[in-house]
């Protein structure tokens, strides 16, 4: 067990809560003004952590709170120990078994498999494939809807990740290469993928407390970069929000994506591996509490 002197943990807490109310801050000023983000606020929409718990900031397994961190006691996950106050990681364990256990599944099998480069972000395109109804209505597609349903139909799609595939239209799914399923995405989901890269966010919330804060921001900060490739490379055009295009429908484009995305996978590598490690932990801590 790491023993953290309280000035120790209450300054690692203090440097957690402003960095990621760079990220919180903002959010909440947009929507007091009725403003929407089509970039910025998808980790807040789309995911179910709200701004507050990214605030909170929690150590992890191992790791005693020492002088006085009472306050913890009031999550039910954290204990007394000798020297102060810890995770309870077998209570937690017990608690979280299911989730613990698929993501466990999940995240070891997309790192045992190679980066499949090359979808190009197809998966915005598809979303919006002959239809007259855009999730992103206040922006523009920048080759109209002919022109956008022309690159879906050109292209090979590829999206193996079934978050994203659920939400093609009806029209766009049979041009993709597989028809993900929830029952058949610890098989299909792999490192290459921008959205499963992006789900290390969740997967690292969903462990929330056994997940230090800390890394939890790093997932975070990741996600927020994946996204806006997301949308560079999406049919809508963000210019005007300073967001230059990633033209997918030429060679050129195609090429800076599979950069970026090789880029993004290679840096969510020590995440996932990561977050394993917590899975493993907490997998282990259950075999002992059983």
């Amino acid at each position: 067990m790491e023993v953290l002197s309280e000035s120790e943990w209450t300054e690692r807490r203090e440097r957690h809560a402003s960095r990621v109310r760079a990220w919180t801050r903002p959010h909440h000023e947009r929507k007091a003004r009725g403003e929407k983000h089509p970039v910025l606020d998808f980790l807040f929409s789309y995911y179910s952590h709200r701004p507050a718990r990214l605030e909170r900031w929690h150590p992890g397994p191992g790791v005693v709170l020492a002088g006085d961190a009472d306050e913890y006691l009031r999550w039910s996950a954290y204990r007394r120990v000798d020297g102060g106050v810890a995770l309870d990681v077998e209570g937690f364990a017990a608690d979280r078994a299911a989730t613990v256990a698929f993501t466990h599944r999940l995240l070891t099998a997309t790192a045992a498999r190679a980066p499949r480069l090359g979808c190009f972000g197809l998966h915005e395109w598809a979303m919006v494939y002959r239809t007259d109804r855009v999730r992103h209505e206040a922006w523009p597609l920048r080759l109209g809807h002919d022109g956008t349903d022309a690159v879906v139909e050109a292209q090979k799609v590829q999206c193996s990740h079934f978050d994203a595939f659920r939400f093609f239209t009806p029209p766009a799914r049979p041009h993709n290469a597989v028809q993900p399923t929830r029952e058949t995405q610890v098989d299909l989901e792999q490192p290459g993928c921008l959205h499963a890269t992006m789900d290390l966010f969740k997967w690292a919330y969903k462990l929330d407390l056994a997940t230090p804060s800390e890394l939890v921001a790093d997932c975070f900060d990741l996600a927020l970069r994946v996204r806006e490739l997301d949308m560079r490379a999406s049919p809508y055009d963000l210019s005007a929000l300073g967001y230059a295009p990633v033209p997918i429908e030429t060679p050129e484009g195609r090429a800076e994506y599979v950069r970026h995305q090789s880029a993004f996978a290679a840096a969510a590598t020590p995440l996932r591996a990561a977050l394993i490690d917590i899975t493993r932990t907490l997998l282990a801590a259950s075999v002992t509490s059983a």
